[in-house]
């Protein structure tokens, strides 16, 4: 939307300023960005008496400014006046009227700037950084996605190192960044004793050697404990399933942060995890690589592993091994596997993850054809090399793709990939190379199952100022020469997260990732069939649920399981089944949940009268879920003003601290689909195998989304709208209405307003965002499968 403030603005700066040589005008759309501040930095070298004009506010304008006086009322020049009061506009500051009066709301604004950027306010008065800052793109107060204890730490570095000679305040809002990173480094060097001049925030030898000799642990407290703390909240939360482990800025080294670390080191699968920050902790925060001497266990290369090399590879401590499907018309480098090759790394005890890559160096390379058409090939290749169903493939961005990029051309052409995979039946699944924000940003919107992050390109940007994504498989910390036995050749170490993907070490098996289900499915029901009372279906489904879906709450929802088939059950060899693997997009599935809702649904009909009505079946599955979103939001409501935005940032997301991730949404509606087909009379082990069918393009699993939009809210997104506020709202059933306010408020707290105290407006806002997500995975769905 246009600012009349920000339009003011950039008229004026480019009336002014049109026939001065060099300068660039901006647009005149009142929107606020790089343009509108490049303009306005030009007019202030303008100004100063600087040539040529140049859109960056570099050491030169510095200069000129801090050889004259503070700029204040004072200031003769009243077109630098003016400049201050028109970058205020474009900050989001009042600044006064524009006409270089700098009076009193000019002042006031200043100071405000400056308390929200952590420096000190005491004067209104703009100091040369300050007038830096005023003319860059950062924010000084928290932006959706940003954090309090990110801007805590932001704030604290403006206000510790501001005066540092090589030191310039950064952005407060809360997003930790590349800038923010750097930030960082720098405050670490100053305080290791490198000199302000050589503190230029990368992390070389001076500051390794440093940080090697300033270990910390519990019981500590100072200024590296700060440092260290700081590199933590900047890493946090740790998004790890349906864990989200967050930590906070502080001075004393603590029991808490001491829990943190540990599941940092745990999660960045460090050798020692015993809490302290020693030099590997602090490398694995502050870059990509972390230690890249640190032990790895797995690695990749384009040369070909013979039985030599894989045995020399095994006995070096390695267990998987990245080797690529395809090597492109006109490459030289031969990189493809070859002819017996994995019949060689399984003798020797390894396995293999296969990564597909046709150039992919440059941003032209990227577009959803060519993503649709790399996944059609990346198919016909593994399947000729008998990979196994469910097999992980490695989609490469081999460069430094920036956020835009990404967002215009890498995101599409992932999104060909998986509409590629998917017309092939979901034979196999994608992940993703790239560095982290890549694989990051790919994960969240195109369901990637895992990442493998180029973490050895420490300088991409999209490294920098990242943490590792949550679905992080393999990380590429170092690229060496592997020597054994007269033999040599380049290989990269690579850093491998226990429990996620091991590769494979057969081809050409016969299994499917839902098996295990489909198992256990064969081996509950017989059982339930056996027992001399009730309903083998009910049955079924209570003992899937019962190991955490059995509670009080449970009982009064949809009642309790029967014990006695419990017990029966048990004593004939059945046992609870935690998880399995979803064949379409790898990912791990809770059963209990899916099965508590399918349980739900099928105890608990809903109206076929009238399908918007909504009842205790929806909440044991997608209606309590929604409660608990609307409870995240509510609580982050300072952050995410908009419950719209709310829910497309975390709604059905992989990778996002949510409790309604995309696994989530992925049972509740195979929870749906499983318990009333099942309640209309079908059979239920005939269901579960036809909706997790092995691998056929008419499994039911493939069009999930689409058939519960239909079958539960009429496919109509209107219905899905009414549905939400009815689920967060009806006070029909006690039993409902209790659920929901402990939900709600065991997350967002006692003070929180309860959906129906909000403004309609603002909860329809929230249901139109759960709504507009679940239609858009009906689209995604259907363009995947040419519906």
């Amino acid at each position: 939307m246009a600012d009349e403030k920000v339009l003011a603005a950039q008229k004026w700066v480019n009336s002014t300023y049109a026939a001065t040589p060099g300068y660039v005008r901006c647009p005149e759309d009142g929107r606020t960005g790089w343009s509108t501040m490049f303009s306005l930095t030009m007019a202030l070298q303008a100004e100063l008496g600087i040539t040529p004009l140049v859109a960056s506010f570099g050491p030169g304008t510095l200069a000129k400014l801090a050889a004259r006086p503070d700029i204040n009322a004072n200031e003769p020049n009243v077109n630098i006046k003016k400049i201050v009061e028109h970058a205020l506009f474009c900050k989001g500051y009042w600044g006064g009227d524009g006409t270089g009066s700098y009076g009193s709301a000019t002042g006031t604004s200043v100071m405000a700037l400056k308390k929200d950027a952590g420096v000190d306010a005491s004067n209104g008065w703009v100091q040369p950084k300050i007038f830096k800052a005023l003319l860059s793109m950062d924010a000084y107060v928290s932006v959706p996605g940003g954090t309090d204890h990110v801007r805590e730490v932001q704030r604290w570095l403006n206000s510790r190192y501001y005066n540092r000679s090589s030191f310039f305040i950064g952005p407060a809002d809360g997003v930790y960044s590349r800038d923010v990173q750097k930030s960082l480094m720098k405050a670490i060097q100053y305080e290791i004793g490198i000199p302000d001049d050589q503190a230029t925030g990368s992390f070389g030898p001076g500051t390794q050697a440093g940080l090697k000799a300033h270990t910390v642990k519990e019981g500590d407290s100072g200024i590296f404990v700060q440092l260290f703390s700081a590199a933590c909240v900047f890493n946090s939360p740790i998004v790890t399933g349906s864990s989200n482990i967050e930590t906070t800025f502080r001075s004393s080294f603590d029991a808490k942060l001491t829990e943190w670390v540990k599941a940092f080191q745990s999660f960045s699968e460090l050798d020692t995890r015993d809490g302290r920050g020693d030099y590997r902790t602090w490398a694995q925060l502050l870059v990509s690589t972390g230690d890249p001497d640190r032990p790895a266990s797995a690695c990749d290369t384009r040369f070909q592993i013979t039985r030599s090399r894989a045995d020399a590879l095994y006995k070096a401590g390695y267990r998987q091994v990245g080797r690529y499907l395809f090597d492109p018309p006109g490459s030289t480098l031969d990189k493809e596997i070859k002819d017996g090759e994995l019949a060689d790394i399984f003798a020797a005890g390894l396995s293999v993850f296969p990564i597909y890559q046709d150039n992919a160096r440059r941003l032209a390379d990227f577009t959803y054809g060519q993503g649709f058409e790399h996944a059609l090939n990346a198919h016909a290749c593994a399947q000729a090399y008998g990979f196994n169903r469910g097999t992980v493939i490695y989609f490469a961005v081999d460069y430094d793709a920036t956020a835009e990029e990404i967002a215009s051309n890498i995101v599409p052409y992932f999104q060909g990939v998986q509409a590629g995979l998917a017309n092939k039946g979901k034979r196999y699944v994608h992940g993703v190379y790239g560095s982290r924000n890549v694989c990051t940003q790919v994960s969240k919107n195109t369901d990637a199952r895992y990442s493998f992050v180029s973490g050895m390109s420490w300088g991409f940007s999209g490294n920098l100022g990242f943490p590792l994504p949550p679905n992080w498989a393999f990380n590429q910390i170092k690229e060496f020469k592997f020597i054994s036995s007269g033999d040599s050749f380049d290989l990269d170490n690579d850093a491998h997260r226990t429990g996620s993907d091991n590769g494979q070490n057969t081809v050409r098996a016969n299994s499917y990732p839902a098996d295990d289900f489909i198992r256990y499915m064969e081996t509950v029901y017989p059982l339930a069939v056996q027992y001399p009372k009730g309903d083998p279906a009910a049955h079924t489904m209570q003992y899937a649920r019962h190991g955490r879906y059995n509670t009080a709450q449970w009982k009064a929802l949809i009642g309790g399981a029967d014990e006695e088939f419990i017990a029966f059950a048990d004593s004939h060899g059945a046992s609870i089944l935690d998880e399995f693997t979803d064949p379409v997009t790898g990912l791990m599935i809770d059963c209990q949940h899916m099965m508590a809702a399918a349980n739900g649904h099928y105890a608990k009909v809903q109206s076929e009268s009238n399908i918007r009505t909504v009842g205790a079946g929806d909440v044991t599955g997608w209606g309590g879920d929604l409660m608990t979103l609307y409870a995240e939001w509510r609580r982050d409501v300072k952050v995410y003003p908009s419950g719209y935005t709310y829910c497309k940032e975390k709604f059905a997301k992989l990778g996002v601290n949510s409790t309604f991730p995309l696994n989530d949404l992925i049972e509740d509606a195979d929870g749906y689909l499983i318990g009333r087909r099942a309640q209309k009379g079908e059979h239920l082990l005939g269901v579960v195998r036809e909706h997790y069918g092995k691998g056929e393009r008419d499994a039911g699993s493939l069009t999930r989304f689409r058939d519960f939009f239909e079958q539960r809210f009429g496919g109509s997104v209107d219905n899905v709208v009414a549905m939400a506020k009815g689920m967060l709202t009806t006070t029909i059933d006690p039993v409902i209405s209790a659920g929901r306010a402990y939900l709600i408020t065991s997350i967002a707290g006692v003070l929180t307003k309860m959906p129906q105290e909000l403004p309609e407006q603002e909860l329809l806002d929230f249901c139109r965002g759960f709504a507009d997500v679940l239609h858009d995975r009906v689209l995604q769905e259907a363009n995947a499968k040419g519906l």
